[in-house]
């Protein structure tokens, strides 16, 4: 059956790790790891903060937080172009773990705008809105059940705009209304310090 996000947040909170391994050509630590749930087995992206390498910009160990906010961000404003991602214990320490996405490994952002998928045009506004340092063109997956996912979050959400990205073929463009209204209701979510999303990323940023 299908999973809701919730559901997927929780298996991937409590999954035990059967092992790992590293994904080379990396900037930090990220692994592959087997995760069994009951007779489920999947495969997520671990990334400890204890593997980040030091940046003059970022603070140490927080890059983990980020791709979690990232995360929430996406399903606040309904557009779910992240994958699940939860902060948890692993082999090396507290880290992120999102959900892996199996994908065409010869898809990435330029093949998926020749495509026109409309999915890119929001994942521009996205990336506008947490301030997104490190969109390449590799961090944009196609699945294979065809949907469009973004990757690598962790470079977000600095306190100087900081915007680095490959998706500039939208510069201008209007926001359509019914997004408007999608960032709307974002601002509503944020704009408690009681509400449950603003709490989180309060305590995580």
């Amino acid at each position: 059956r299908t999973m809701s996000p919730g559901e997927i947040e929780r298996l991937l909170a409590e999954a035990t790790v059967e092992g790992g391994k590293l994904v080379p050509h990396g900037s930090n630590y990220t692994f592959a790891v087997q995760l069994q749930s009951g007779d489920l087995n999947f495969l997520g992206i671990y990334k400890p903060a204890g593997g980040e390498r030091p940046l003059w910009d970022f603070p140490y160990g927080t890059l983990h937080f980020r791709e979690r906010c990232s995360f929430l961000i996406s399903q606040a404003l309904g557009w779910n172009l992240v994958p699940p991602t939860v902060i948890r214990e692993g082999p090396h320490g507290e880290g992120s773990m999102q959900l892996y996405i199996a994908h065409n490994r010869s898809a990435n952002y330029f093949t998926l705008l020749e495509e026109g998928r409309p999915e890119l045009f929001l994942m521009a506004v996205l990336d506008l809105i947490i301030n997104n340092t490190d969109r390449k063109g590799g961090h944009c997956l196609k699945g294979n059940d065809g949907r469009v996912w973004g990757i690598d979050h962790g470079l977000t959400f600095h306190a100087e705009q900081k915007l680095r990205t490959v998706i500039w073929e939208f510069s201008g463009q209007e926001l359509p209304g019914n997004h408007v209204e999608d960032l709307k209701r974002l601002e509503t979510s944020l704009g408690g310090a009681d509400a449950p999303l603003a709490r989180e990323v309060n305590s995580l940023l």
